[in-house]
């Protein structure tokens, strides 16, 4: 793309922003007001947040045909996405500072789970996934089980118009649907078996999401009664582990093991088809055949034309991002907090410097991602021993967490519509993929800390 194109694509994406920040701020209020549901299934319960029901309302706006919103204006959204998840991870960062010391106290096994839920979905759910050819998405789909920070991991590295970030975002959706209904059957089921030890079951629950990990802790206390207090303790520092060690383990090691692996095994499935081909040559075919294929090959052109149509990206002035993130952030946290106050705005300007301090630092390194200096200096400045934490914390915790994933979430239903054709071609096929996913974390973390107690304690 050359530099004129640029400017003009940025002047225009910067008048659009109004207009799709308007809308955003119109859904993300209306759906942090309704709140969440809760909707009982029988076996358990499940929880629909705001930010479900953002994504939800904003992917209704982005398809519906009434008045279709532009390609341009689902452009802008996509843009303000990949600055609004600096900001979740800022806000995660000072979730994270607090419980240094209790993460220092935790023992090696706790540690060690950690690569159960790193392998679990790389070695089992990416394999199937390849399988079932989910393309490019497999690699967002299948490096973790996706919750909040994943959208800032692949949204950097890959851009928030890439295939991987629509596997993260598949992922998230089934996660936020059936993970804590399903992750409550999986560990009432091995629960029961009574093999492992409680302890060992509560670690593996810790799988990064806090809806599956109350779930599938709350089977393991109705199998192990007498042990509740120990298991939802365990479980929970579990659980913060993951989240913790998830950020640097997702950039550094998760993301590039998955992508490297993904292109392994779809260069094995490539030479394999083209070794098919290659053996059918000879054979016969018949001038139906032939016509089918020039379709099929026709169809693919046009696909990959409307791919690349919608995936281009949309540049805004950081200043501009910021801005408009900023009041959309502090509008939904002053519904979920019941009411505005300047210690909102104080927690968002703390944030903002944190954002644009680690943008610098990113730029000077040039090597060290945003989200890295995000996560680091965000976790010490919160931690107790940095000396100034205690007013940060007063200020940044007045911010909802969940908050700022409806502003974020809404945006990234806004930004959908474009990518209807290849969220179809995803389709059903999450669905195994998503089972197996958290059905191998939670099992292979829960053998390696079996492992871990039985050789440490």
């Amino acid at each position: 793309m050359s530099t004129t194109k640029t400017a003009r694509i940025d002047k225009a994406g910067t008048k659009l922003t109004l207009p799709i920040a308007a809308l955003a701020f119109v859904i993300a209020l209306a759906v942090q007001f309704i709140g969440q549901a809760k909707i009982d299934v029988g076996i358990g319960a499940i929880i629909i947040f705001p930010m479900v029901w953002g994504l939800i309302l904003g992917l209704l706006v982005s398809v519906q045909k009434f008045k279709p919103l532009g390609l341009d204006l689902q452009r802008v959204a996509a843009a303000l996405v990949g600055v609004a998840v600096l900001l979740l991870v800022a806000r995660l960062a000072f979730n994270i500072g607090p419980s240094l010391p209790t993460l220092l106290r935790a023992g090696p096994a706790l540690l060690l789970q950690e690569v159960g839920h790193l392998l679990g979905t790389i070695v089992l759910a990416l394999p199937l996934a390849v399988l079932l050819r989910m393309g490019k998405a497999t690699v967002g789909a299948t490096f973790s089980l996706d919750r909040e920070p994943s959208f800032a991991m692949v949204s950097e590295k890959y851009g928030p118009d890439s295939d991987q970030y629509r596997g993260v975002l598949a992922m998230y959706v089934f996660g936020t649907l059936f993970g804590a209904v399903f992750i409550t059957l999986l560990t009432s089921l091995v629960a029961n078996w009574k093999i492992f030890d409680p302890l060992a079951l509560a670690m593996g629950a810790g799988v990064g999401s806090g809806s599956m990990m109350a779930a599938s802790a709350a089977s393991i206390v109705a199998a192990y009664p007498a042990d509740q207090e120990a298991i939802l303790g365990m479980a929970a520092v579990s659980n913060l582990i993951t989240t913790v060690l998830g950020v640097y383990v997702g950039i550094y090691i998760a993301l590039p093991l998955a992508d490297k692996f993904y292109k392994a095994l779809t260069r094995k499935q490539t030479a394999r088809e083209t070794a098919a081909v290659t053996a059918g040559a000879s054979v016969q075919r018949s001038a139906a055949d032939v016509d089918r294929e020039a379709a099929q090959a026709e169809e693919n052109r046009l696909f990959r034309e409307r791919v690349a149509e919608s995936s281009a990206a949309m540049k805004l002035p950081l200043w501009l991002s910021l801005s408009v993130l900023t009041v959309l952030g502090i509008g939904t946290a002053s519904v979920a907090a019941k009411g505005f106050s300047l210690t909102i705005v104080a927690g968002y300007a703390i944030m903002l410097a944190l954002v644009l301090v680690s943008i610098v630092l990113a730029k000077l390194t040039r090597k060290i991602s945003a989200i890295v200096f995000i996560t680091t200096l965000g976790a010490y400045i919160s931690s107790p021993w940095f000396f100034g934490a205690e007013p940060l914390n007063a200020a940044v915790k007045t911010v909802d967490f969940l908050s700022i994933a409806t502003v974020m979430l809404t945006l990234a239903g806004l930004s959908l519509g474009k990518d209807i054709p290849l969220l179809k071609n995803i389709g059903w096929k999450i669905i195994p993929v998503g089972l197996v996913a958290i059905t191998a974390s939670f099992l292979l973390s829960t053998v390696i800390a079996e492992f871990a107690l039985g050789l440490w304690h």
